[in-house]
């Protein structure tokens, strides 16, 4: 039953757009027919990731006034835990928009890993696809002279691991406190994505580094359009000189 639904209703569903992609959008390279179903499935998403940004403007902006309320009870410790606790409460912000479209994400690279690792031969082509969409022949799957359905590939694995080191590394800029943690992410996380991408048909990366570019520009947008309260910077009091 359970794989009746997956192969009935999430991976030939998929397969089909892909190959209606492949033959009416990415001029029959399989690469950019990957590139544009990823570009399709943000746009669907695109509700999820208004408010998943919203709540993460909203997220920093609670952080900040709860830390401008601790610094006015800074002498009475139980009343700035009191402060900070109802200012997190009145403006509780809910990540389900952000892990549905995690989840939507991670469900869609489980399926194209599934199409590369059953292969896109002629016979079982014609088995999947629907009555709508034209056999597309032998499938091209050469990506600027790199084959998207071959795992080992240093280049793509590199630039996207690559790519996150920058979007991590500008994301912490911004931030006053520096330890030992963030550093220590800032360098294993995207070493492990390009060890595991390294391991996986190259696919993943395109895929990956697509969903990341285009999460950024929403990010950008979103600063642009719901800009973060900047922290008011307390001014130090002048010293009166002391009468002798």
């Amino acid at each position: 039953m359970l794989s009746y639904f997956w192969s009935t209703f999430l991976y030939q569903p998929l397969f089909n757009a892909l190959i209606w992609i492949y033959l009416n959008i990415a001029g029959r390279n399989l690469g950019w027919a990957v590139i544009w179903l990823t570009i399709f499935l943000r746009i669907l998403l695109l509700p999820l990731t208004i408010i998943s940004e919203r709540d993460a403007a909203k997220q920093k902006n609670v952080e900040a006034e709860a830390r401008h309320a601790a610094k006015a009870f800074k002498n009475d410790v139980v009343a700035q835990k009191e402060a900070i606790r109802r200012i997190m409460k009145k403006n509780m912000v809910s990540p389900w928009a952000k892990v549905m479209q995690l989840g939507l994400q991670l469900l869609v690279l489980i399926l194209l890993y599934q199409v590369f690792l059953r292969g896109i031969t002629g016979e079982r082509i014609v088995k999947l696809l629907y009555h709508g969409i034209d056999f597309p022949g032998k499938i091209n799957t050469n990506f600027y002279g790199f084959d998207i359905g071959q795992p080992h590939d240093t280049i793509w694995s590199g630039l996207t691991a690559l790519y996150l080191f920058f979007s991590i590394l500008i994301s912490k800029k911004s931030e006053s406190k520096r330890d030992q943690s963030r550093t220590t992410f800032l360098f294993i996380f995207p070493l492990f994505t390009f060890f595991a991408l390294w391991f996986l048909p190259m696919v993943k990366s395109l895929f990956i580094l697509t969903t990341m570019v285009f999460s950024d520009m929403i990010t950008i947008i979103r600063k642009v359009i719901m800009p973060e309260k900047e922290e008011k910077k307390e001014e130090p009091k002048p010293k009166t000189a002391k009468k002798s």
